[in-house]
């Protein structure tokens, strides 16, 4: 007879039947969750991080209105770099932009039904691009003029908005705004689905000290979110893992951010290639292939690897190297950001060559943090070669409720490098503990286990 069949009264081994079933199923359930993660666009790392884009109206003509536009990036770590961002829209009827301070439009578009002065821009949907820092002094509005850049808000609050006058040809007035709405807003960074525009309570300015507050005669918002799904299906970086007791490297996995060979990976080179060049008309301002990312020939083809080595361990204090690599043949990383998720970052006593601020988003709960570049010295990561690298070393103290080495608990929960989450090892790949050191079973496993034993002890007992 099976051990689970046993007779408890008259009918009682089909009833029980059921309910093993029942649990079995439950069982099933919780298993399937775990190996097929549910994904998301939100980020709980940051859950309220989006750009702003605010239209706020500071004159009304007979003939069309000024606007002044601000773009703000309320992302914690995650910033817009070079090239930077180009804002789209659609007009509702026939506006034309006459003139533009602190950005310009990328096309002007046919104007040939203007004579004498003609318009900046006549696009139906036309396309603003911010100024370069060199642009001339009357050409420029505050926050303007960094190239399209934007700092994260953990980085640097103040360069991490921008914003640009225009004054628009039209017969809107403050009446009819509500449905000459311009649509299609579209921010022209990868990854980011912006909403249509909404009437919000104007802006308020404050000016003379503080004394005076002024406000927008109308302001439209728009809301623009990031989602790493919509910008690629493969990954951009990886993680490696290697420990003072064990002279194993965990590597990157193969394959995590293409196969050699595979239609849609990113190209790669051997040491001593030389870079294909590329015709003219295909080039990007910044240099970088706009079809592929150009890397090093490795196992994973990633641009960048992120190396967490785990140095020493003190008395009272254990210490960390972190090591990112890039190895993208075009690009360098500017103003680059790395986050990392470990319970022992709220006892991190002191971190050496990188900034660092914890993500404090839940309250008390401290697990988070994002490091980031010490301004003229590592805040650019070169592209790959001897240089190709930026480390850090961090000193954290060993809380003794928490602390271990057994588990894989010394290893990082989550990295992320410029807001795109990194694929790290499978736990069963991670450095081992010397021979005789024994784990203990994964968490996640010994809640189902728990979840079971007691729906079985209210079940018969």
């Amino acid at each position: 007879m099976s051990p689970f069949v046993f007779v408890v009264g008259g009918g009682g081994c089909s009833h029980l039947s059921v309910l093993l079933s029942s649990v079995m199923s439950a069982f099933f359930f919780f298993s399937i969750i775990d190996f097929f993660p549910i994904t998301r666009a939100f980020d709980p790392m940051d859950p309220n991080g989006n750009i702003t884009i605010k239209w706020d109206f500071q004159q009304f003509r007979s003939d069309g209105y000024t606007v002044m536009i601000s773009i703000h990036n309320y992302q914690l770590y995650r910033h817009i770099e070079s090239p930077g961002w180009k804002l789209r829209w659609t007009w509702r009827g026939e506006e034309v932009i006459w003139d533009a301070r602190g950005a310009e439009a990328s096309e002007q578009g046919n104007c040939s039904k203007f004579v004498g002065d003609v318009p900046h821009c006549c696009e139906k949907s036309p396309a603003m691009v911010d100024l370069l820092p060199s642009a001339p002094y009357n050409m420029q509005t505050r926050n303007c003029c960094r190239g399209g850049a934007l700092t994260s808000l953990v980085q640097d609050p103040l360069n991490s908005q921008a914003s640009f006058q225009m004054s628009v040809g039209s017969a809107l007035n403050a009446s009819d705004a509500a449905t000459a709405m311009p649509y299609n807003f579209n921010i022209g960074v990868r990854g980011y689905t912006c909403s249509n525009a909404s009437a919000v309570p104007p802006t308020k300015f404050s000016g003379d000290g503080g004394r005076r507050t002024t406000q927008a005669l109308l302001t439209w918002q728009v809301t623009c979110s990031y989602s790493q799904f919509r910008e690629s299906m493969a990954p951009k970086c990886c993680v490696s893992l290697s420990t003072f007791y064990n002279d194993t490297i965990t590597p990157c996995p193969s394959c995590s951010c293409g196969c050699q060979g595979a239609p849609k990976s990113p190209k790669c080179l051997e040491d001593g290639e030389n870079i294909p060049t590329m015709p003219p008309r295909l080039q990007r301002a910044d240099g970088v292939d706009p079809r592929h990312d150009v890397v090093k020939c490795t196992m994973h083809l990633c641009p960048i690897r992120v190396h967490w080595h785990l140095k020493e361990s003190y008395k009272g204090y254990w210490r960390v190297k972190i090591t990112i690599n890039n190895f993208n043949m075009l690009k360098n990383y500017s103003d680059w950001t790395l986050v990392v998720q470990h319970p022992n970052l709220q006892s991190l006593t002191q971190v050496f060559s990188f900034n660092y601020k914890p993500l404090g988003h839940y309250g008390h709960a401290n697990d988070a943090g994002v490091f980031w570049g010490i301004k003229y010295y590592n805040e650019m990561l070169l592209q790959e070669g001897e240089l190709g690298n930026v480390q850090s070393e961090m000193l954290l103290q060993k809380d003794p409720n928490i602390f271990t080495f057994r588990g894989g608990w010394p290893f990082p929960r989550k990295i992320s490098f410029n807001g795109r989450e990194c694929v790290m090892p499978t736990p069963d790949k991670y450095p081992a503990l010397p021979r005789g050191s024994s784990a203990p079973p994964p968490l996640r496993l010994l809640s189902q286990l728990s979840f079971l034993s007691l729906i079985i002890v209210f079940l018969f007992f």
